[in-house]
């Protein structure tokens, strides 16, 4: 195992770059990154639009929302490699393949985690905003909606969690992301498969069992300062 690491560790990296194009791990961790990124204002709308008063508005993103979700993401991706060239006539390359269906797939999971952030709060905020003269929009923009980011961050860093494992499927279009180079070094070597995948599997977990250390080490801490702010406000004060 020492050997392959010290004989493809660059390779599997970051793939045939400079002489090639970007891949391996770091390829991984930016589509990952802008996935999430590019995902999170589409999945902040539709959430609003979830929680909305109008009908009009939120019946068809919640159809939207519920089809997403209940289709594999492996679907996604070939409806936007081969669908979408058919509508638009343009072809893409694999990782703006890959990055449009991971976009639309956790837009759909973000929805929810918005949705349920916002519907997690205590009761009256908006009843309260709208008391202090707010309409509706601003009330959401500047009360509701900070709040609950607040409390979404461990539930983004868990889809974050996921997003770095649904890259893999990006092996299918011949994207080279970690698991597609590994296939690859694999290919090459032929005679160490099991200590390939081991560290390709021990690459997933280490990154992925950090970043869910890190979303529980989150979420205690957002716990202990809602707390400490709940004490503060219902202790008595002593007037001079």
């Amino acid at each position: 195992m020492l050997e392959i690491i010290n004989d493809y560790w660059v390779y599997f990296l970051i793939g045939q770059y400079p002489n090639g194009p970007l891949g391996g791990l770091v390829l991984t961790l930016l589509l990952a990154s802008c996935g999430l990124v590019l995902a999170l204002p589409l999945g902040i709308v539709l959430g609003l639009a979830r929680v909305s008063p109008w009908r009009w508005l939120r019946w068809p993103v919640t159809g939207f929302v519920f089809v997403v979700r209940g289709l594999p993401l492996l679907m996604v991706i070939f409806w936007a490699y081969f669908f979408l060239p058919s509508v638009t006539g343009v072809k893409t390359d694999q990782f703006t393949t890959m990055l449009i269906a991971l976009v639309v797939f956790d837009a759909a999971y973000l929805a929810e985690i918005v949705r349920a952030g916002i519907q997690g709060l205590p009761r009256g905020q908006m009843e309260t905003a709208r008391a202090l003269g707010l309409d509706y929009g601003r009330a959401m923009r500047l009360v509701v909606l900070p709040q609950a980011l607040r409390s979404m961050l461990p539930s983004l860093v868990n889809q974050f969690v996921s997003t770095i494992k649904e890259t893999s499927l990006g092996y299918i279009i011949g994207l080279a992301e970690v698991s597609f180079i590994a296939t690859q070094i694999n290919t090459q070597v032929f005679t160490k498969p099991a200590q390939i995948y081991l560290i390709l599997g021990l690459t997933y977990f280490i990154l992925c069992f950090g970043l869910s250390r890190f979303a529980y080490w989150l979420e205690r801490r957002l716990a202990r300062r809602g707390m400490s702010m709940a004490n503060s406000a219902s202790a008595p004060k002593v007037s001079a």
